[in-house]
């Protein structure tokens, strides 16, 4: 019966986020909203709605330990699955801005992951610094945005397929949004409920579910996204996808689960925090390398990930 609520809460956390993003660019859209920062905020918020959901369910819950790995396995599957099976599918080219300040900002956010965690500990001051970062982030986004011509804005939006309906009424989207909201929230909470009583019964850790399990389920809309950019030959979306998600996954969802309830970090999740900032150097180095991500990088990056799930299932 877990089982089936786990797949069940998965589908409302999905359902939901899509939801939530369809009707919050319409308003936005209505609103007369730049399409490029309806790409750059709503779209990459609306990928990471899962492990938001995840996260602060498991803080409120008192399983912060899920809350950390829900967010460390997020951002593993996203660079080594996410974008290596991207990178097998087509060639990735990196833009020069995400190898000159995003790439670089993701780098610094997962290294002050790191640090903050050295003690086994993220308390609600380090909490509110994440949000204070990300904040500048998402204000330095839109002023960014903004200096990008009309032009370049519109294509940002079809890239992203964000497709709403002109005539939507305003209380439809309305409605739309708060659906998508109430579908993430519940689909939240089972999630966590139905993965807890999943490692209960198996004796599995709780960091364990969430750094398999339930990342890999909350990951899911960013390789929905970035699989569909790529088969419409927008390549360069899946690349922005990702690195825009796991800066999200860092300063939103763990800064607002750290800011409800300070987060205890077992050794083993440290351990893992630390690969993800291994990674996330990979990662860097093969962008700056050739300015593109290939097949080859691809499979190395496939490689890693069954490796290193591999090592958490019998460390």
């Amino acid at each position: 019966m877990s089982f089936l609520i786990l797949i069940i809460g998965f589908f409302f956390l999905i359902k939901g986020a899509d939801m939530f993003v369809e009707g919050a660019a319409s308003i936005a859209r209505k609103f007369n909203v730049p399409a490029m920062i309806i790409g750059l905020t709503i779209v990459a918020m609306g990928t990471s709605a899962p492990e938001a959901a995840v996260s602060i369910t498991s803080s409120l819950a008192g399983q912060n330990d899920m809350s950390v790995a829900n967010v460390v396995g997020s951002n593993f599957f996203n660079i080594l699955v996410v974008l290596g099976v991207s990178s097998i599918i087509a060639k990735l080219p990196v833009q020069r801005n995400t190898i000159k300040k995003d790439a670089p900002f993701l780098l610094l956010v997962s290294a002050l992951l790191l640090l903050f965690g050295l003690n086994l500990n993220i308390n609600r001051i380090e909490g509110l610094i994440f949000l204070a970062v990300f904040t500048y982030f998402l204000v330095d986004t839109v002023k960014s945005a903004k200096k990008s011509s009309q032009e370049t804005a519109n294509e940002a939006a079809t890239t992203m397929d964000i497709e709403v309906a002109e005539e939507s009424s305003m209380p439809k989207t309305i409605l739309l949004s708060i659906i998508g909201v109430v579908g993430i929230v519940l689909g939240g909470d089972m999630v966590v409920n139905s993965a807890t009583d999943i490692a209960t019964s198996f004796g599995m850790s709780a960091n364990l579910v969430g750094l398999t399990i339930v990342a890999v389920g909350t990951s899911l809309p960013e390789f929905v996204t970035s699989v569909v950019a790529i088969r419409k030959g927008e390549t360069e979306i899946a690349i922005g996808n990702v690195i825009g998600s796991n800066i999200f996954n860092i300063l939103l969802v763990l800064g607002l689960a750290a800011t409800i309830s300070p987060i205890t970090i077992s050794t083993l999740a440290l351990i893992d925090v630390l690969f993800m900032v291994v990674i996330t150097v990979l990662l860097y180095f093969f962008m700056k390398k050739d300015n593109s991500l290939v097949k080859s990088q691809g499979i190395i990056f496939l490689v890693i990930y069954v490796a290193y799930m591999a090592y958490t299932i019998i460390r």
